[in-house]
C-alpha cells in the first residue's frame, strides 16, 4: 500500500502506523516524565529515537500529524485556540517551533469545514498562515519541512519533541467562544476592512487614518476624539435594537470575549492601556500575565471597537516612546526602564481620560435625543427613555460575564518611578491618533 494512503485526518490505518504514534507518545513520555536535571538527556534520547531510521522518517511525519490532531483537538476543548498557541511558542521556545506549530494547526484544521468555525478563529487561521496545508501528502510532512528549514531529523525531531511538551503542559482556560464544529453564536462584524462593512465603522476608519497623518496634535486629538465619540453612538445604537428584542430571541445578544496579546517589555503598562480602552468601550479586562494575554469581555461590537482601538494606540506609544530615547541619572546609570514604564503607564492613564470623555459625551447627548449620524453629523430626535437601562443592563450583563468566568480576581499596582516619563506619556497620549494597521492577538 502507498505511504500516502496510509493515514487521512487523523485516522491511522495499519500496525505500522499505529507503532510510529506509539514512538511518539513513548518519547514524549519519557521528556514529560524525566527530572529537571535529566530533561536534557531525556529530550535527546527521545529524537535519537525518532530520527534513528531514514526508510521510517515518512511515516515518523504522519504520526506526528495524528499526535498533533489529538493533541491541539484536545486544547481547543481545554479552551485554547490557534493564536494563544502561536503567542506562547513565540515567547517561550526558539527556532522552528512556530513554523511547525503552524503545520500542525493546518493539519488539524482539515478536520473542519469553514462553516464549522467562528468568524475569529476563521481570522486567526489566516494570520498565522494555516489555512491550508502546504505539504504534499501526508508521508511529505516532515521531509518537506526539513527541506525547508534545513534542519536534519535529529533537529527536526528534537524540535517537535519539545514544541508537544510545551502543549501538554498547557492548563485549562475559560473558553472564549465556541470550538470548531461546536454552537455558533451569531456572526458579528470583523475589524478588518471589507467592502460591505457598515458605513458607521468605515466613517471611523477615515476619521483614524486622517488623525495619524495629520501633524498637528490638535487636530489628531479633535479627530480621536470624534472617532470615539462615534464608536460610542454605535454601541448605543446596538443596545437601543437589542433593547426591543426579547430576551433569547433570533438578534438578542449575550456577552462574549476575545483574547489579545500583553507581552514584555512593559506589559504591565500596556495591560492598564487596554483596560483604559475596554473600560471607555463597556468592556472588562482580565490579565493572565503568565501567558502574555488578557481577556477582554463584552458585547461583540464593543469588542470589535476595543480591538480597532488598542491596536492602534499600542503602535503608536511604542513609536513615541523609542522617538524620546533613552534617559541616564546623573552618574550616568540608565534609567531608561524606569523612564519608558512611567512613560506608558501616563500615556494609559491619559487615554483613559480622553476616551472617557468622548463617551460620555455621547450618552449625554444620546439620552436628550442628540443623534450621530454615520458621516459624522447629528441630528435632533426626540430622547429615549430606554437607553440608560439599557447601557446599565449591558454593564451588568458584561461584570456578570466576567465573575462567572473569572470568579477569583486580584488587581495589581504599576510601579511610577519617573516624573519626566511621566510628563513625556502624558503629552504623547494628548497627540495620539488613531489607525487600525494591523490586528493585535
Amino acid at each position: 500500500m502507498p505511504a500516502s494512503r496510509l493515514r487521512h485526518h487523523g485516522r491511522v490505518s495499519n500496525d505500522s502506523s499505529q507503532t510510529a504514534v506509539r514512538l511518539w507518545e513513548r518519547a514524549l513520555d519519557g521528556l514529560l516524565g524525566a527530572p529537571p536535571k535529566r530533561a536534557d538527556r531525556a529530550l535527546d534520547d527521545g529524537a535519537s529515537l525518532l530520527a534513528a531510521s531514514a526508510d521510517q522518517w515518512p511515516l515518523t511525519g504522519q504520526a506526528l500529524l495524528v499526535l498533533g490532531e489529538r493533541s491541539l483537538g484536545s486544547l481547543w476543548a481545554r479552551g485554547w485556540r490557534p493564536a494563544d498557541l502561536a503567542r506562547l511558542v513565540r515567547r517561550d521556545l526558539a527556532g522552528d517551533h512556530l513554523a511547525l506549530l503552524t503545520g500542525l494547526v493546518a493539519g488539524e484544521a482539515r478536520r473542519h469545514a469553514p462553516a464549522a468555525l467562528d468568524r475569529r478563529w476563521r481570522e486567526q487561521l489566516q494570520e498565522l498562515g494555516a489555512e491550508q496545508t502546504w505539504w504534499d501528502g501526508d508521508e511529505r510532512f516532515l521531509p518537506e519541512f526539513a527541506e525547508r528549514h534545513r534542519l536534519d531529523r535529529f533537529a527536526l525531531a528534537t524540535t517537535a519533541l519539545e514544541l508537544l511538551a510545551l502543549l501538554a503542559r498547557l492548563p485549562v482556560l475559560a473558553p472564549v467562544g465556541p470550538v470548531p464544529g461546536g454552537a455558533q453564536r451569531a456572526e458579528h462584524r470583523s475589524t478588518v476592512p471589507s467592502p460591505d462593512e457598515p458605513r458607521m465603522l468605515g466613517r471611523i476608519r477615515a476619521l483614524l487614518a486622517k488623525a495619524e497623518s495629520t501633524e498637528y496634535p490638535q487636530e489628531a486629538e479633535a479627530l480621536t476624539a470624534k472617532a470615539q465619540q462615534l464608536m460610542a453612538q454605535h454601541s448605543i445604537d446596538e443596545a437601543l435594537l437589542a433593547a426591543g428584542r426579547p430576551p433569547g430571541s433570533e438578534g438578542s445578544a449575550t456577552p462574549g470575549a476575545v483574547r489579545l496579546g500583553v507581552e514584555n517589555p512593559y506589559e504591565g503598562p500596556k495591560a492598564m492601556l487596554l483596560d483604559a480602552v475596554a473600560a471607555a468601550n463597556r468592556c472588562r479586562v482580565v490579565w493572565a500575565k503568565e501567558f502574555s494575554f488578557c481577556t477582554v469581555i463584552g458585547f461583540d461590537p464593543d469588542l470589535d471597537a476595543v480591538e480597532l482601538l488598542y491596536t492602534s494606540l499600542l503602535v503608536q506609544a511604542t513609536a513615541a516612546m523609542h522617538k524620546a530615547g533613552s534617559r541616564q541619572h546623573l552618574d550616568g546609570a540608565s534609567r531608561t526602564r524606569a523612564f519608558r514604564q512611567s512613560f506608558l503607564v501616563s500615556y494609559a492613564a491619559r487615554i483613559r481620560e480622553r476616551l472617557t470623555e468622548a463617551t460620555e459625551r455621547t450618552t449625554r447627548e444620546a439620552a436628550a435625543g442628540r443623534h450621530l449620524r454615520e458621516d459624522g453629523t447629528a441630528e435632533q430626535l426626540l430622547p429615549d427613555s430606554r437607553l440608560l437601562p439599557a447601557l446599565a443592563a449591558r454593564e451588568q450583563a458584561v461584570d456578570s460575564a466576567t465573575e462567572q468566568m473569572f470568579p477569583k480576581l486580584t488587581s495589581q499596582r504599576v510601579r511610577v518611578s519617573d516624573g519626566e516619563g511621566w510628563a513625556a506619556g502624558r503629552a504623547a497620549a494628548d497627540r495620539a491618533a488613531l489607525h487600525p494597521r494591523k490586528r493585535l492577538r
